[in-house]
């Protein structure tokens, strides 16, 4: 069973940084592309970044590009996003995805 449990949100004011991470079972990580999806309050789902297996090939959004990196650690079944420079309309809340599966999500609120 696939199991993906994001963690690392909370509350940052504008202009700050937070890092999520994403602890995957169930599956063969090291062979598995994932992704980050975030929705915002009242929206629907919004891809941000993905990641290959081996974790050389990355792809991102316009609107995050230079300011979030996205990584894996295969040896710890662990996927990350390192968010900088966050903005109000960063907020919302952020899954990872393996295929159609995904976790409970981590809320992520920018805010002054």
């Amino acid at each position: 069973e696939v199991q993906l449990v994001e963690s690392g949100g909370g509350l940052v004011q504008p202009g700050g940084s937070l890092r999520l991470s994403c602890t995957a079972s169930g599956f063969t990580f090291s062979t598995q592309a994932m992704s980050w999806v975030r929705q915002a309050p009242g929206k629907g789902l919004d891809w941000v970044s993905s990641i290959n297996g081996a974790g050389d090939s990355t792809n991102y959004r316009d609107s995050v590009k230079g300011r979030f990196t996205i990584s894996r650690d295969n040896a710890k079944n662990t996927l990350y996003l390192q968010m900088k420079s966050l903005k109000p309309e960063d907020t919302a809340v952020y899954f990872c995805y393996k295929g159609a599966s995904r976790g409970q999500g981590t809320q992520v609120t920018v805010s002054s």
